[in-house]
């Protein structure tokens, strides 16, 4: 499908959960290809992206040309590379940025847009690259794509979910680049019509009504959604914006909703806290039903712990938000799955760009190519659920890769394999 599609190619590059990718396929784009090196994110890449090639890889060992061989793309021309690589923003003084082994991954960045020669590149960080001595780490990414043959917009932008649908408050940075000579994008212009935490998840069932969701994180069951941003994520009213592949799924799922157990005295601090406040124990923040979620965060790998994040308390219900709960306040639709613990899911989550805001972006992207965005006809099977209950050494095995690819801790608090529910098959 990839080699005879005619709608422009993108590679993502750091692809995690693939909340990039999917903007950039809701924009208009293929996503031939998506490199990450955590197999288990990978996993959940295979899953929701059945079309795309994940790659399970460092940039560090990856070249353009592997990458154009794996993802089955020959010589065609690529017309956008895009992601965000970790990296630390500084260095000690009298040394390049770019050459502190901290900021490798940035520099692979560079090195792999220059070997792809895409039409456009786009690099996405955290706001904070933009502040004090951070700022040296951008003078010279800006200056690397200009030798590699990119000029970058300016002056360049930090961009909030929040303006372009995103019932969450979330700044990023964006870098655009297009190489010499081509049209230069524009960064996208703030939508007027904000989205709050109840369009985006009050009409989904209480996951603590449901005795499966103990041990599961799906059940089947029906629900009425009213609210267009909540009828558009389950697919029960056309987005005219959304030019990605029709997924075939069942809508009566509820899935990614594994239950937190809470002890009766946390559960009546959350019912005595305000919506917007804080709760002073947890230092959870209890969402305002008429407000934006706070910035979701993906918390630490298992090499620093395995610790979730701290979860926002729900506006009505004395307990967290789900995994789903998260996934329809960063905009992923219903039908896209994250890994069925919550450790992972809640990383997956608050690691990726919220698919709203990178189809703002990739929409950009689009119109400099001068191309007219189509939907595609073809339904997409989603691929076996399987991948949604591997553990590190199962992802690594299907991935080839070795189990030691991401490194473990051993410690109490890491997640046990979810139940898989007989009746989710895929």
């Amino acid at each position: 499908m990839k080699n005879s599609s005619k709608r422009p190619i993108g590679i993502d590059l750091f692809a995690g959960a693939g909340g990039m990718s999917l903007g950039f396929e809701q924009a208009g784009f293929d996503v031939a290809a998506a490199v990450e090196i955590d197999p288990i994110h990978c996993a959940i890449h295979e899953y929701n992206f059945p079309h795309s090639k994940a790659i399970c890889a460092s940039v560090v060992d990856m070249t353009g040309d592997e990458i154009r061989k794996r993802a089955e793309i020959g010589a065609r021309e690529i017309d956008v590379v895009f992601g965000g690589a970790p990296c630390q923003g500084f260095s000690m003084i009298g040394k390049r940025v770019l050459d502190d082994p901290r900021n490798l991954l940035a520099s692979h960045y560079v090195r792999l847009v220059e070997e792809l020669k895409p039409k456009y590149c786009v690099f996405e960080n955290v706001k904070g690259l933009t502040l004090g001595k951070h700022r040296k780490f951008l003078d010279e990414m800006i200056s690397a794509l200009d030798d590699a043959g990119y000029d970058v917009v300016m002056p360049y932008e930090v961009l909030n979910a929040s303006d372009y649908g995103v019932p969450q408050s979330r700044q990023r940075l964006f870098l655009l680049g297009a190489r010499k000579g081509l049209l230069a994008p524009t960064y996208p212009e703030p939508l007027e019509v904000r989205t709050t935490v109840w369009d985006a998840i009050g009409d989904l069932p209480d996951a603590n009504s449901f005795e499966d969701l103990k041990t599961k994180d799906v059940v089947r069951t029906e629900w009425t959604t009213a609210s267009i941003y909540g009828r558009r994520l389950r697919g029960l009213e056309r987005d005219p914006n959304d030019y990605s592949y029709p997924r075939i799924y069942d809508p009566a799922l509820l899935s990614s909703s594994l239950r937190t157990e809470h002890t009766d005295l946390s559960k009546s601090r959350f019912s005595s806290t305000e919506p917007g406040k804080t709760e002073p124990v947890s230092r959870f923040r209890k969402l305002a039903p008429d407000g934006l979620c706070n910035t979701l965060r993906a918390g630490t790998d298992s090499a620093r712990g395995a610790f979730t994040s701290p979860r926002p308390i729900h506006p009505s219900i004395a307990r967290v938000i789900t995994v789903r709960e998260a996934a329809r306040l960063h905009s992923f639709p219903d039908w896209f799955r994250l890994h069925s613990t919550k450790w992972h899911g809640f990383r997956q989550i608050g690691n990726s760009v919220p698919p709203l805001l990178g189809r703002a972006v990739a929409g950009q992207i689009m119109q400099a190519l001068g191309e007219t965005p189509k939907k595609p006809r073809k339904k997409l099977e989603l691929n076996e659920t399987e991948f949604l209950y591997m553990d590190m050494g199962d992802a690594a095995a299907y991935f080839d890769v070795p189990h030691d690819t991401i490194a473990q801790r051993t410690r109490k608090g890491t997640p046990k394999k979810v139940i898989r529910d007989q009746t989710d098959v895929g």
